[in-house]
């Protein structure tokens, strides 16, 4: 490490200490030619993960797109928020375990479908219904089937 006050490369670590919940190591350095004491932070280059869209565009991940969806998806509905923002921490994980540079935007929805399926049914259809894009009442009612125990009941579900 080069000093910044003389631009030397002689120094040595005086202390040494995790911050960050341990992300971090915090280091107070001596240059041994001019004395200055320095802090430097020591951290792990973290590559930031992309999504790819349908549309082939690129945009950097956002875990507060994924916990907004889930709210939206619950709105008027019993779910505490704790649960969403475990969901949310869930799906973040899981992503972040699969993939290190780009995730589809497909992987993300199917994770958050499954996640709200476990939370609420209800909340899983709303969500579906937006992310799957049905274009007709019959891919609805496809989606529904399992969830009314096998055959969508004629003349509404």
């Amino acid at each position: 490490m080069r000093c910044p006050h003389c631009k030397q490369d002689n120094d040595r670590v005086v202390d040494s200490r995790l911050t960050n919940e341990g992300a971090v190591i915090r280091r107070r350095r001596e240059c041994l030619d001019c004395y200055l004491r320095y802090t430097t932070y020591e951290r792990v280059e973290e590559t930031p993960l992309r999504v790819v869209k349908k549309s082939g565009e690129r945009v950097r991940f956002d875990r507060d797109r994924i916990l907004s969806g889930m709210i939206l998806a619950c709105e008027k509905l019993p779910v505490p928020i704790e649960a969403l923002e475990r969901a949310a921490h869930s799906v973040e994980a899981k992503i972040h375990e699969g993939y290190d540079r780009e995730v589809p935007s497909t992987v993300i929805g199917s994770l958050v479908m499954d996640e709200l399926r476990q939370i609420d049914p209800v909340a899983y259809v709303r969500f579906a219904s937006v992310y799957r894009e049905f274009r007709d009442i019959q891919q609805f009612l496809d989606e529904l089937k399992p969830m009314l125990g096998g055959e969508a009941r004629e003349g509404g579900a």
